[in-house]
């Protein structure tokens, strides 16, 4: 009785967990793409809004250098100003962080955009800068903290309902293996869907520069500088939540091409 009641109760939280996730979807109306969130947008923007002091804080808090911070802004706005972005429900704000020795960018939900300044200090022009703010946005129009957070949902239910039928009073330690074996399978998946997130955020860059007036191409100089600035990492790319740069640069070098089969317009700021 015991054991069919585990079995039951395992199969009713799995049942919930895929129902939670496969019943909330929502068209994303920049990509075009049907996702799988239960978040909404205002509940995203709540969530990085509170969520970008402690970040910043992280970070050493905003750059003093006024004048940085201003253009950092005005180069966001303008791509947001040019874009399917400025359609989307999201309230974007772009800061510089006082970090000059971290070479990072993020975007939290919602819109708030990071940079460091140990990114931007790397950066040759504006073009590269552009690039680094697209892809951020790229997240966010993206609705991919939304969709982890859906995904997340997923596994950590699935794994729940595996660790409550494989329950053993008699042997604990063996269900305490199966969760751990559980959780690492959720990590790998988790992952792989950053990985993919990351692809998708540099493909919509490379819509969003060009209609800014910025050529697409300097994406592929950021990757340049990445790739000096990491190094080579001995960390596997499928366990890696972010793509190795030199496999990046040939999935630009793709998409550009297939946006502009005849070549790239010339007066684009470089």
């Amino acid at each position: 009785m015991r054991l069919n009641l585990r079995f039951i109760i395992a199969i009713v939280v799995a049942a919930v967990s895929l129902f939670g996730y496969y019943f909330n979807t929502s068209k994303n109306e920049v990509t075009g793409e049907t996702q799988h969130v239960s978040m909404t947008a205002e509940q995203e923007i709540a969530l990085g809004l509170q969520a970008a002091p402690s970040m910043a804080a992280q970070y050493g808090g905003l750059s003093p250098n006024a004048q940085a911070r201003a253009a950092v802004q005005q180069v966001g706005d303008k791509i947001i100003a040019s874009t399917k972005a400025s359609q989307s429900p999201y309230k974007f704000q772009f800061h510089l962080l006082a970090d000059d020795q971290t070479v990072n960018a993020f975007a939290l939900p919602g819109g708030q955009v990071f940079i460091t300044q140990g990114l931007l200090k790397n950066l040759k022009t504006e073009a590269q800068l552009a690039g680094v703010l697209a892809h951020e946005i790229g997240h966010v129009v993206g609705r991919h903290s939304a969709a982890q957070v859906a995904k997340s949902n997923l596994t950590q239910g699935l794994a729940g309902a595996a660790t409550i039928a494989s329950y053993d009073p008699n042997s604990p330690g063996s269900s305490v293996a199966k969760a751990a074996v559980a959780a690492a399978i959720a990590k790998v998946i988790g992952m792989r869907f950053s990985r993919n997130d990351e692809l998708e955020a540099d493909k919509i860059a490379v819509d969003f520069t060009p209609q800014a007036g910025y050529d697409p191409r300097a994406m592929i100089e950021v990757m340049n500088i990445l790739a000096r600035a990491g190094g080579r990492s001995s960390t596997p790319e499928f366990l890696s939540t972010h793509p190795d740069p030199g496999n990046r640069i040939g999935e630009l070098e793709k998409e550009i091409a297939a946006d502009f089969p005849q070549g790239v317009p010339a007066g684009l700021k470089q």
